[in-house]
Parts: C-alpha cells; sequence; structure tokens
C-alpha cells in the first residue's frame, strides 16, 4: 500500500513536473513580440543608416542592433508591396498587380486583377494571431476598404487605419479627388480623427495604446505600423522643419553625390560605383535664386518628415524599454517601394497651383508642411533620395524598387551587421514566423484553400548561418504596368516603358554595378536569352496581363478618376481635371525629354 502511494505521489510530482515544463516551453516571454514598421515612398539613402543627412537616431541605434541588408528589393508601388509583405505570396495572384487607382477596366474583368487582397491568401498577422499572439495595426492599409477587406477582417485583432493610396497628415481630408474624404476604419468602425492629429504621432500614440492594453497578460505581440510618411502632401511640424532650413540650399545633384560618397563609406555600394542622369532632373544652376530658395524647401519638409518618423518611433522604443518588452522585441524596418517623383516639378506654375487651391490647400512658401499645406518633392529631389541608383517609385530600376530593410533586437544573435545578400519583399512574412516559431501554410489553412508562400526564411542570415538564401539558379520575377525584373544571382534583367523608359530590357551586374549604368545584354547573351526565357515563363505561372492599347500609369488614374467623378457630378469632373492637370503636364514634359 506504502509503495502504491509512493508511486501515486511521484506520478503526481512527475506530471506536475511535466505540467510545468510544458508550460514553460510555451511561455509567451519565450516568444519575441515584434514590431513591423513600414515607411512610405522612402528612398535608398533617406535615412541616416544608409547615407542619408537627415537625423534618424532612433533608426540608427536600431542599425547598430541587427542586421541592415543593403540589396533588398520591393515592389515599385505600394500595394503590390504591401501584399507581398504581409502573405510572402507574390503581388499579381494575391490579388494586387497595381494599386485600383491605376488599374485598366480591361484588367478589372479578371479575378486577379482587383487590386485589392485576395481571399485566396492568409496574413501573417492571422497566423499570429492563431498561434496565440496580440496582433494590431495602426496606419496604412490600401488593401481594400469593403467590409470583408478591413484589416480588421485579416487577422488584426486592434486597428486604426487609412484605407485611401494616402491623406493629409494634418486632418482628415483626401489629398486627391479619387476620394470623396479620408476613409479612417477603427476596429472595423468608420473613424474620425481627433483635433490634435498629425499622422506619425497618431500612429504611435495608438500603437502604444494597443500594446498597453494587454501588456500584462502574458502573451506576445505583433504591431504592424505602416506609416504615411513620406507619401505627399509631404508634411511636417515646424519645429523639425526648421532643422532642414539650408540644407538643401546647394541643390539635387549636389546631394545625389553626397549621399552616394556616404553609402559608398558604409559599404552599401561598391566604391567605384557609376550614376546615370535622370532625364527628370532639372539644372539646378539655371534656376532663379527664389525658385531654389522653393525648391530646398521642399525638400527640408521632406527631411522633416523623415526625421518626425523617426522621433516617434524612438518614443515606442522608450515605451517598449519603461514597459519592460524591449529586450523581447525584434524590429523589422523597410518602405514600401522607392521615393516618389510624380511631384509636379514646378508647384508655383499656374496650373500646379490651380489643382491643390481647389482642394483647399496652399503652396505657400511660408506655410510649407504645415496644416493647409500641399507640398511634394520633385523629380530632381527623387533622384536624389534614391542616390545612387536609377529611377524611382512606378519604374523597375533599382531607384524604386531596391530601400532600407532593418531586422534588428535584443534576442536576435549578431548586431551591426550589413548584409550583401538578395532579399525580397516575400522574405519578410516568413521571416517573422520563422522569428515567432510559427510554421507557415501549406496549400490549405482553416479549411479553405490558400496559395503558398514562395518567400524565403531570412533568419539563418540574421544568425550567420548563411551568407545568402537564394542561389545562383533562383529567379525572383517582377511586373508592374509593363515595367518588369528579373532577379537571379547578381544579375538583374530589366525593362523600363516611356516616358523614362525605352521599352528595351537590358540585363546588370547589379552586385557591382547597381546603378544599372552597364549594360551586359550584348556581352552576355546566353545570361541575357537564359533570363527573358525565365521571366517569361514567371509572368506565364503568375498571370501577367498585357497592357491595353495606350495605357499609361498617369493616363489611366486620371480617366479612372474623371470616370468616378462624372457620376457625381460636373462640378467635381472640372475640380479633378484641374487637380491632375499639372501630373498630366509634368508627364508630357518627361515624355518629351525623354525623346
Amino acid at each position: 500500500m506504502l509503495l502504491v502511494g509512493s508511486l501515486v505521489i511521484a506520478a503526481t510530482a512527475f506530471a506536475q513536473n511535466v505540467e510545468q515544463s510544458v508550460e514553460n516551453s510555451s511561455e509567451p516571454a519565450s516568444r519575441p513580440n515584434i514590431v513591423f514598421i513600414l515607411a512610405d515612398d522612402l528612398g535608398f539613402t533617406d535615412i541616416a543608416p544608409y547615407g542619408s543627412e537627415v537625423n534618424t537616431p532612433t533608426l540608427t541605434a536600431l542599425a547598430e542592433q541587427g542586421v541592415r541588408f543593403s540589396n533588398y528589393h520591393t515592389a515599385a508601388n505600394c500595394a503590390p508591396a504591401r501584399a507581398m509583405l504581409l502573405t510572402g505570396v507574390d503581388n499579381h495572384l494575391a490579388g494586387v498587380p497595381n494599386i485600383p487607382e491605376m488599374l485598366a477596366p480591361e484588367q478589372r474583368a479578371h479575378a486577379h486583377y482587383q487590386g485589392v487582397l485576395g481571399d485566396n491568401v492568409v496574413t501573417v498577422a492571422t497566423l499570429l494571431e492563431d498561434s496565440g499572439y496580440h496582433t494590431y495595426m495602426a496606419g496604412k492599409w490600401h488593401l481594400g476598404s469593403s467590409p470583408e477587406k478591413l484589416p480588421s477582417k485579416r487577422g488584426f485583432q486592434r486597428t486604426v487605419a487609412m484605407m485611401d493610396s494616402g491623406a493629409d497628415n494634418w486632418e482628415q481630408r483626401p489629398y486627391l479627388p479619387l476620394y470623396d474624404e479620408a476613409n479612417w476604419f477603427a476596429d472595423g468602425e468608420r473613424y474620425t480623427l481627433p483635433d490634435d492629429f498629425y499622422s506619425s504621432r497618431f500612429l504611435i500614440d495608438k500603437t502604444i495604446e494597443f500594446i498597453d492594453s494587454n501588456i500584462n497578460d502574458g502573451q506576445p505581440f505583433f504591431a504592424y505600423v505602416p506609416f504615411m510618411a513620406v507619401h505627399m502632401p509631404v508634411q511636417a511640424p515646424q519645429e523639425f522643419i526648421d532643422r532642414y532650413m539650408g540644407v538643401y540650399d546647394a541643390g539635387w545633384d549636389v546631394l545625389r553625390q553626397q549621399r552616394m560618397q556616404r553609402a559608398i563609406e558604409l559599404g552599401l555600394v561598391p566604391a567605384d560605383i557609376a550614376m546615370t542622369h535622370m532625364s527628370t532632373t532639372g539644372d539646378w544652376d539655371a534656376l532663379e535664386e527664389e525658385r531654389k530658395r522653393y525648391e530646398a524647401k521642399r525638400m527640408a519638409v521632406y527631411g522633416a518628415m523623415i526625421e518626425a518618423m523617426d522621433f516617434h518611433i524612438g518614443r515606442l522604443v522608450a515605451y517598449l524599454k519603461s514597459s519592460g518588452q524591449f529586450e523581447n522585441t525584434i524590429f523589422v524596418f523597410t518602405s514600401d517601394n522607392g521615393s516618389e517623383g510624380s511631384g509636379p516639378a514646378d508647384p508655383q506654375a499656374f496650373p500646379a497651383r490651380l489643382g491643390p487651391a481647389r482642394m483647399g490647400y496652399h503652396t505657400d512658401y511660408e506655410r510649407l508642411g504645415l496644416k493647409g499645406s500641399y507640398n511634394t518633392i520633385s523629380p530632381s529631389f527623387a533622384s536624389a533620395a534614391a542616390s545612387p541608383l536609377s529611377f524611382y517609385k512606378f519604374y523597375t530600376g533599382e531607384g524604386g524598387m531596391r530601400v532600407p530593410l532593418i531586422i534588428a533586437g535584443e534576442p536576435l544573435p549578431r548586431k551591426q551587421v550589413l548584409s550583401q545578400a538578395l532579399a525580397w519583399a516575400t522574405d519578410i512574412t516568413p521571416t517573422i514566423l520563422s522569428l515567432a516559431g510559427v510554421e507557415p501554410p501549406g496549400t490549405r489553412y482553416a479549411g479553405k484553400p490558400v496559395l503558398p508562400m514562395i518567400g524565403r526564411d531570412l533568419s539563418p542570415l540574421l544568425e550567420g548561418d548563411v551568407e545568402r538564401v537564394y542561389g545562383e539558379n533562383d529567379a525572383i520575377g517582377y511586373e508592374l504596368t509593363g515595367h518588369a525584373a528579373l532577379f537571379q544571382g547578381d544579375y538583374k534583367l530589366v525593362v523600363n516603358q516611356p516616358p523614362l523608359g525605352d521599352g528595351q530590357w537590358r540585363l546588370f551586374n547589379i552586385a557591382v554595378d547597381p546603378g544599372e549604368v552597364v549594360d551586359l545584354a550584348a556581352d552576355e547573351p546566353v545570361v541575357f536569352q537564359r533570363m527573358l526565357s525565365r521571366y517569361q515563363r514567371y509572368a506565364r505561372d503568375n498571370g501577367v496581363l498585357p497592357l491595353p492599347a495606350g495605357y499609361t500609369q498617369i493616363r489611366q488614374l486620371v480617366a479612372n478618376t474623371l470616370q468616378q467623378q462624372y457620376r457625381e457630378g460636373f462640378l467635381l469632373f472640372l475640380l479633378t481635371l484641374l487637380v491632375l492637370t499639372p501630373f498630366y503636364v509634368a508627364y508630357r514634359m518627361r515624355r518629351n525629354n525623354q525623346a
């Protein structure tokens, strides 16, 4: 009897130890919190760890606590990038080949050309929520605004989200007449912004609020913070603007050279890199002094908006430290695409001033960047923001696709590391899942078929186990309105359509020539033809559709906007025409310059 009693006691103790061991092994503290920060339209050298003159101490500190990637690529515009970043699936298959605002009616006839996130993919937020993570989002969504497409239906437990391609940063108002209003939602319901709203401050306030609401329950969290900075309209608080007054007085050519030199010193690009001169870059020396003054301030507001974003990221870091969460948090920081070059070359010209004025905006020098101001940077400064790369947003040159990527945090073993390895937007979700200890889905999830992820887990790079996750024969394809690219090893096959491109395929070794200056198509015809064949296979396998006759991005945006506004009245039709005329004039000027 004593023996039986002893065995029962021993068995009970063993069971308790096992139970305690299981509980300990699955404690949330052993699983890192993950903060995914996404900038909007940030150029390759727009932050200090990548060669910028802009003061970004928070991002600099994060870069020192982990790995910077110098060869990371993303989509050339926003919604397609976000689809890949959040699902690990190619954007064409995920339903987002382009932003919906630029899709042609002929394309919309196809189910995978709707410009909203498809039901055939599962988001990283859903997978993390199902594995015990709290999931939060504060920022720009732009992946669908119908009830079933809201982020609150795609795995995020708490949300405050802006649905559109952009909006004002100071108040709840649209930035284009394509939208009747700035569409904000919180937890699935329409939301009214507070009176003291400034986007970067507000988004971090909400992120802290969400995290703090469950801080004591022991579960890890995933916080997705897609900023509106530095998407147009470019706006910032005066105290940040003041810090950059005079910084850009030497002009865009000097800035592009300075950033290239710093990128070389940081080891981000080869020492002998060559740069192209974009046809949309104006002659700074030919400008009148008053125009130089105005252009320099446009860029000063841009720098201020970047520093303001960094400042508020710093507030989040400070909160995590004070709440004891920082030591167990991993940060992922990147941009959705390269710098934005669609702003008018001269916003003070009469046609350029008419549009913003009709929407209630001003372009006054003294108040530039403040509440009520409509500000952008010019194509010339956009090239400097992407220095030393060629092209910018909407194009498949490196300036439109190569952006910063920092993965950092105390749980990671390697610090102050610069990786030259090729990485792609679809790699972010598999990497986050790996860091969280969550298996990616196969071909089914939650009882329904889903597309498997194509992205690669970057954690072996973060741990120092490998030098690259893509082999010499692995290919990555991409397409946007006829602009296209294929990456394989150190090579990139690329075509850019007019007005900036000429529609010709080119081959570059972007490991030694990230400026895309030396076309190798004639010198290496076998590589060129092999990669062209692989791109054609990519286009076929991913349902890339041909462009309708006469299609251009700007023309389709104008057509879609006018069609929508025509239904709502002739007055709005005229308003739209006035607002979009400067963009169309800029497009024609670029085309003429290219010719």
